[in-house]
C-alpha cells in the first residue's frame, strides 16, 4: 500500500514525523484530502484541525491556528503556529 511521509512542524518543534495513509488539511480555501501521488502543491492553512491515518490505521488529530504546506513526491511538510 502506498503512503505519505507526514512533518508537521510548529516553532517549538516537531510535532509529528512519520508514514500516514492519508492527511486531511484545513485549506485557506476549503478543506481538501492528501492520498499518495498527489500533485506537487503549496497551499496556506486557516485555523483548524489536521487529521491523518497513520499505517496501522490509527487516526490523530493536530489543531493548528494556520500556516503553509507542501506537497511533494509522496511528502508532505506542514509548517504551523
Amino acid at each position: 500500500m502506498k503512503q505519505l511521509r507526514l512533518h508537521i512542524i510548529s516553532p517549538s518543534g516537531e510535532i509529528f514525523g512519520g508514514e500516514v495513509l492519508r492527511v486531511l488539511l484545513p485549506g485557506a480555501k476549503a478543506p481538501f484530502v492528501v492520498l499518495p501521488m498527489h500533485a506537487p502543491l503549496i497551499s496556506s492553512l486557516t485555523a483548524g484541525v489536521i487529521r491523518y491515518t497513520e499505517v496501522g490505521g490509527e487516526e490523530h488529530s493536530v489543531e493548528v491556528s494556520g500556516g503553509f504546506v507542501e506537497v511533494k513526491d509522496d511528502v508532505v511538510r506542514v509548517c504551523t503556529e
